[in-house]
């Protein structure tokens, strides 16, 4: 298992695939490593979960704060192809979080809710000693749908294009920049200033939603690259659908700052977390049709590569690992235990 962040391949089939409660026959997709959110088939219908953990970062402000959290969550069920339709969130509060500051986040992740469509249906919301931030309860999202519109991050077929939206390292570089400005002294103020920009660019809903409506039944993947980042995104996709992708890193989107403060941290940019990019596979079909629709909500997207027979994944002609160890947490930690002291 690792240290930090999501447990390795090993660690899932050896404790957690094995042990999975009841067989049920309305389950059409169990929990399955690197894959977003599970499915259900209740009379015909389609119904897709995933369950992620609440973070809260106060330094953020708590409306912000509040809006981080919810995208993230709601992102690796928009990723299913079908609109995210119902939450449950479970507070588990930190006794100093005062009344003003629940009511500040509250109202932020209802307000961003409501405007995708969104109803929150039943939770839990009580303070208990221990509890601290960020990690401040969890939630599970929910879309319903029809099983043909589903996309699952295991469809990719050869043939299909690879498109990657924004590139590595948004979210690494957006929010460590934000979270801990004194961090950073040796960079230029304008450069940290435009890296502390691209944590608005960390959510993925809204384009997963332009990719489904865009493409259709000719998005056969659609995955989005957090922990472990663009380099573990790709390798996720190849091993869940026994396909290999070979891809042009040239030919995905690199946001402003991302190269100056992974460079600062000395961390590798493609296989730092990056919640809000999407790595999707399309017949090439619709390709032009998913990209102009990314771009015309100002979505940057890069048409990265093709699917092919095989497996694994294969950048500029080399042959790349999952990185397994995102090297943003410990970035993360360094900065935390520098500002604490």
């Amino acid at each position: 298992m690792t240290d930090l962040g999501k447990v390795d391949r090993d660690f899932f089939d050896q404790y957690i695939y094995p042990r999975l409660g009841a067989d049920r026959d309305d389950v059409a997709l169990g929990p399955t490593h690197g894959v977003d959110f599970g499915l259900l088939d209740i009379d015909g219908t389609a119904v897709a979960l995933a369950t992620d953990p609440i973070s809260i970062l106060p330094a953020l402000g708590f409306e912000r704060a509040g809006r981080f959290a919810i995208d993230i969550v709601l992102s690796d069920i928009a990723v299913s192809g079908l609109d995210p339709s119902h939450i449950a969130i479970s507070f588990t509060l930190p006794p100093e979080m005062t009344d003003d500051e629940f009511a500040a986040l509250w109202n932020a992740m209802h307000e961003e809710a409501a405007d995708l469509g969104v109803s929150i249906v039943t939770g839990h919301t009580a303070r208990y000693s221990g509890c601290s931030y960020p990690w401040v309860g969890g939630a599970t999202a929910l879309a319903v749908g029809d099983h043909e519109d589903v996309i699952r991050p295991d469809g990719a077929r050869p043939g299909d294009d690879v498109l990657v939206t924004k590139g590595p390292a948004v979210e690494t570089t957006g929010l460590l920049t934000t979270l801990f400005p004194e961090g950073f002294d040796g960079l230029d103020a304008d450069v940290l200033a435009t890296a502390q920009e691209r944590l608005d660019e960390t959510d993925a809903v809204r384009d997963a939603m332009t990719v489904s409506a865009a493409g259709g039944r000719s998005v056969h993947a659609m995955h989005d690259a957090t922990e472990c980042g663009v380099h573990g995104a790709l390798n996720e996709v190849a091993e869940s659908a026994g396909v290999q992708l070979e891809i042009d890193e040239s030919s995905i989107p690199f946001r402003p700052g991302v190269s100056a403060v992974c460079d600062y941290l000395d961390i590798d940019p493609w296989r730092s977390t990056t919640a809000g990019s999407l790595v999707v596979a399309t017949d090439p079909s619709v390709t032009d049709d998913v990209v102009t629709a990314l771009e015309a909500r100002g979505t940057p997207v890069g048409i990265a590569g093709t699917v092919v027979e095989g497996e694994g994944v294969v950048v500029d002609g080399e042959r790349i690992d999952h990185p397994d160890v995102d090297p943003s947490w410990a970035a993360y930690e360094r900065l935390a235990s520098a500002t604490d002291e």
